[in-house]
């Protein structure tokens, strides 16, 4: 079972190491990642970063899909973790069953820019959105899961439409 789908830009950190895998008492950490995937030295630094407590995969987003398919993954308890917004997305329209709670932990602040320069706007405090990223996370909101943001389990989630605006 997905107990948590975070969006996460730095993926594999010492808050989702240490705070987020002990709080959540998973077995597991898969990171949905293109990009991670097809790089060994990025794997080798989130495998560097990952807690000893759970195993880690880290695949492609189409290969995640498919992984969570078999029926097995339903034995785990999972902390699924995507680097940006359309990733979430399509997990989300791609996941049966979808996962018990969405978190939007850190995003905008180093994920790539655009070319003209134009400046993400600040939502929180490490939440960083250009309009259409805005608007892709809005509709995250219409799966029926709860959804919130919140950096580290401590500190108190906040609901994401509230977030949004």
């Amino acid at each position: 079972m997905i107990k948590l789908l975070r969006l996460d830009e730095r993926l594999i950190h010492g808050q989702v190491a240490i705070k987020w895998s002990r709080h959540l008492n998973v077995d597991r950490i898969i990171v949905a990642n293109d990009a991670a995937a097809n790089n060994t030295v990025v794997q080798k630094s989130l495998m560097m970063a990952a807690p000893a407590t759970c195993k880690v995969a880290i695949r492609t987003v189409d290969r995640v899909i498919e992984l969570m398919k078999n029926p097995k993954a339903g034995d785990h308890d999972i902390l699924m973790l995507v680097n940006n917004p359309d990733d979430l997305i399509k997990m989300m329209d791609n996941l049966d069953p979808k996962p018990a709670l969405i978190d939007i932990g850190n995003y905008g602040r180093i994920a790539m820019k655009k070319s003209d320069g134009s400046q993400r706007d600040t939502y929180r405090r490490n939440l960083y959105l250009y309009p259409e990223e805005k608007e892709v996370l809005a509709k995250v909101l219409n799966y029926g899961v709860a959804c919130i943001y919140q950096t580290v389990p401590d500190e108190a989630a906040e609901p994401l439409d509230k977030v949004l605006g």
